[in-house]
């Protein structure tokens, strides 16, 4: 292992200065005259009375000459400017000395903990994974949110994306699961958020034992478009040097739409013409690159991934989304009435799903999580007639059984922020339930409601 690393490094040296001029600035793209080096070079830009001279990277080229975006303000940057090659090959140096810290795109530490050690040099965007090596997902990674590992069963190495709009409780959701995953580390990407929601998320969501295990890659919206990108490669390559360990690691990128707004952003400025919706086409060429990272490796490591998707309007058929749902193994729905009733976590369970679930539960999990889909979708086909009093008793027994057990479902698909609900727990409990249904579907009347509440009074959390 540490062989390939220095390996690596040694690839990574460049063996002499390249420098390029500064011919032209817009916004935050420079055009510069002999520089040949390939896309995804960081270079340094020289500024009279500057110690620290702004750092970009190669995005493209224009004839001859190569289009550099800077990771900050080009304040101070003028036509004649030398433009310095740092580093041909995009990578960054990962270590075990990551873990608890909170880092930016560039991998600085920003928690005012101190310097991370030099690590080992992890490529930002390594090559494609064979799909003959990636292993066949055949266990449960508990994530201790009852709705999740009921209904909507999570795999190691599986790719989730939790889709919603502005405020109905994505980060919330992926704090519960990260300080109650039974994964070994945390790699948590903060694309694009507000400056002010990156404290109140490592405090109050994740809180002191869930940074104890997390990597924290953090890019708020005010920084540049390749910053927001690179946190999010930073992200995987972490993920990736852990699972290369051995290791279960749980990838969260908050969020999609944040990353694709800031590709978008940097293929415009780099003359591509816009596709779908304004999006351009790089932005639909690197979500499959990005998102195919996850996953698990045959007798290795594995990635399983959560990805946020902020549909605006709560619409679930814009581009972004449409294309993400086509690339994951399934997507949690959260619903903005149930986020109202403050039914926490807000899952729309019969909008989700999770393409592994039925491969790695046991059969009377299985029987019983399609028992309760049924008494949930019956109740919805129901619910009108239900609402203005319409419906007759008896004329549908699954009806019947899912208004008696309703309110139970609800309570057991609800739970607090900080609680944490034990897979053992969760599955007895959701089998109890599944009987009840199919006592409560033979009568009729509150007493079985009442036999479905006795016997759904099972530990479901500890």
């Amino acid at each position: 292992m540490r062989l390939s690393a220095v390996k690596q490094a040694v690839r990574a040296i460049e063996p002499r200065e390249i420098a390029g001029t500064v011919r032209a600035v817009k916004g935050l793209v420079l055009s510069v005259e002999q520089l040949p080096l390939p896309v995804g070079s960081l270079v340094r830009v020289s500024v009279p009375n500057r110690t620290d001279w702004p750092r970009g990277e190669v995005v493209g080229f224009e004839g001859t000459r190569a289009l550099v975006m800077l990771l900050a303000e080009a304040d101070g940057v003028a036509t004649g400017a030398s433009v310095i090659g740092e580093q041909p090959y995009s990578t960054i140096g990962v270590s075990e000395w990551w873990l608890g810290r909170v880092v930016d795109a560039l991998g600085r530490p920003i928690d005012g903990k101190g310097d991370i050690p030099p690590g080992s040099p992890q490529p930002m965007w390594p090559p494609r994974t064979s799909p003959l090596t990636r292993g066949v997902i055949r266990d449960i990674l508990p994530t201790s949110v009852r709705a999740i590992d009921a209904m909507l069963t999570i795999g190691k190495g599986q790719r989730m994306g939790i889709f919603a709009g502005p405020g109905v409780g994505k980060s919330t959701l992926l704090g519960s699961i990260a300080r109650g995953t039974s994964a070994h580390v945390n790699v948590i990407g903060l694309i694009g958020e507000r400056g002010r929601e990156v404290p109140e998320f490592l405090e109050h969501v994740l809180g002191e034992e869930g940074l104890r295990r997390s990597v924290v890659v953090v890019a708020t919206g005010d920084e540049s478009p390749l910053m927001r990108v690179r946190a999010a490669t930073v992200a995987c390559s972490v993920a990736e040097y852990f699972r290369d360990q051995g290791l279960d690691v749980m990838l969260m990128l908050d969020s999609v739409t944040r990353f694709a707004q800031a590709q978008r952003q940097i293929g415009l400025s780099a003359g591509e013409t816009p596709a779908t919706k304004g999006f351009t086409p790089s932005v639909f060429s690197m979500l499959p690159r990005l998102l195919e990272r996850a996953g698990c490796i045959a007798g290795g490591g594995s990635i399983t991934g959560f990805y946020t998707v902020l549909v605006e309007g709560d619409d679930m058929t814009e581009p972004v989304a449409d294309a993400a749902k086509g690339i994951l193994d399934g997507h949690i729905v959260l619903s903005r009435k149930l986020a109202e009733r403050n039914h926490f976590p807000a899952i729309d369970i019969l909008a989700s799903i999770s393409r592994v679930a039925d491969q790695i539960s046991d059969p009377n999990h299985l029987k019983a999580r399609r028992h309760m889909s049924r008494l949930l979708s019956a109740y919805k086909e129901a619910e009108e007639l239900i609402a203005i009093g319409a419906y007759a008793r008896g004329s549908n027994p699954e009806v019947d059984a899912a208004i008696a057990l309703k309110p139970v479902l609800e309570k057991f698909l609800c739970q607090g922020q900080y609680e944490r609900a034990e897979l053992p727990y969760t599955l007895r409990a959701l089998v109890e339930l599944s009987l009840s249904a199919e006592s409560a579907g033979k009568r009729a009347g509150p007493q079985a409601g009442g036999a479905a509440r006795t016997a759904a009074g099972a530990p479901i959390s500890r």
